[in-house]
């Protein structure tokens, strides 16, 4: 009765074979009751049953017997066990029902591999950012005559947003950049430029020689469409001057102690890996940077975050951010209360780039 009430076509089959029983044993009754001897009702009533019969079997064998083939396959792949493709030329029905199977089957061997390999990809990003993070300085360096404080947030495993301190002989470099493209490659980008900051800071005499240094080397290895900004600044410890060079990042920022004023310097020069040749698009410049004066860097995922209004932070918010909290608290607190405005603004959207910020105060004394 449980296989009766599972199986629709073994209820056909019964069904047939009642009709035919039925309809036979009316006719074998009905001509014995009225005497009808010119009639063969044995001959009819074994015919019919007979017909009946052979109709259940070719039901069966055609239809019954390959629905539950189907069946049966279909349960081992809802319950997790093995089951097996179907192969036949049949369209009617029961092909269709075959066929539709096997699409079945096979898109879920092509969302098996999808998974398996987007899990292999998550694997390798997870290595990656690994990496990245131990590229990136973790904590602020120490440099004779300046505090450094950073603040960095990722939108991806694998960031674009590039920035580094390197100390030479009676000299610092500070630089900050953004890679363009998207997370990988952005990643790969920054790794390189990184790499090529930290060799030619050894043998470049000034910020401006390392940027084309850097740009040429960049330029051979990369791909026409991939291109990373920068500000470099070297800070030379013993004549308390800081300089810097642009390659067509942000503002450079500066906020004077005594005036309580934040401006907004432009960097200039031009993207590295842009032009084979930028030693005629860059140009060391000299930043007015007295004592307790801040200094802060910043990549545009600072500036172009957007609330749920679709509105950008913006420059002048965080000219006006620094001033605010500049003259109160420390490099480190600083930068802290500037991201929690950004993170306060942006609330109830998602960020979509990295962001990075650094404060470099002057301490003489």
């Amino acid at each position: 009765m449980n296989f009766l009430r599972r199986s629709f076509t073994a209820k056909i089959t019964l069904l047939l074979l009642c009709i035919g029983l039925g309809v036979s044993a009316v006719l074998y009754i009905f001509g014995s009751y009225y005497h009808l001897s010119f009639v063969p009702f044995g001959f009819i009533y074994y015919g019919l049953a007979g017909l009946f019969v052979l109709l259940a079997f070719v039901f069966w064998f055609s239809v019954s017997r390959p629905l539950k083939g189907i069946i049966m396959q279909m349960q081992a792949l809802l319950t997790g066990r093995e089951y097996k493709k179907f192969f036949t030329d049949r369209v009617d029905e029961v092909g269709i029902m075959a066929h539709f199977f096997n699409e079945i089957t096979r898109s879920l061997h092509r969302f098996s591999g999808d998974v398996a390999e987007s899990k292999r990809m998550a694997g390798e990003l997870e290595i990656a950012s690994s990496l990245q993070h131990d590229i990136l300085p973790r904590v602020a360096p120490q440099i004779p005559g300046l505090v450094v404080a950073i603040q960095t947030k990722s939108a991806a495993e694998v960031g674009g947003d590039s920035f580094g301190f390197i100390p030479v002989k009676d000299a610092a470099y500070l630089y900050i950049g953004d890679a363009a493209g998207d997370s990988v490659a952005a990643g790969i980008l920054m790794t390189m430029v990184n790499t090529l900051v930290t060799v030619y800071s050894e043998i470049a005499r000034s910020a401006q020689e390392m940027i084309y240094h850097v740009n040429r080397q960049l330029k051979r290895k990369i791909h026409s469409t991939l291109f990373m900004t920068m500000t470099l600044l070297k800070w030379d410890v013993t004549a308390r001057v800081m300089s810097f060079v642009g390659a067509g990042h942000e503002y450079i920022l500066t906020y004077s102690m005594k005036t309580g004023r934040c401006e907004a310097t432009p960097s200039g020069g031009i993207a590295l890996g842009m032009v084979p040749d930028n030693s005629k698009l860059i140009k060391e410049q000299t930043l007015a940077f007295e004592n307790t004066d801040l200094i802060v860097l910043y990549t545009d995922g600072v500036i172009k975050c957007k609330n749920t209004a679709g509105e950008e932070f913006g420059l002048k918010r965080l000219e006006e951010a620094i001033a605010k909290y500049a003259s109160q608290y420390s490099p480190v607190a600083t930068l802290e209360k500037i991201m929690a405005d950004v993170a306060s603004f942006i609330a109830g959207t998602s960020q979509l780039d990295d962001m990075t910020l650094i404060a470099i105060q002057r301490v003489d004394g």
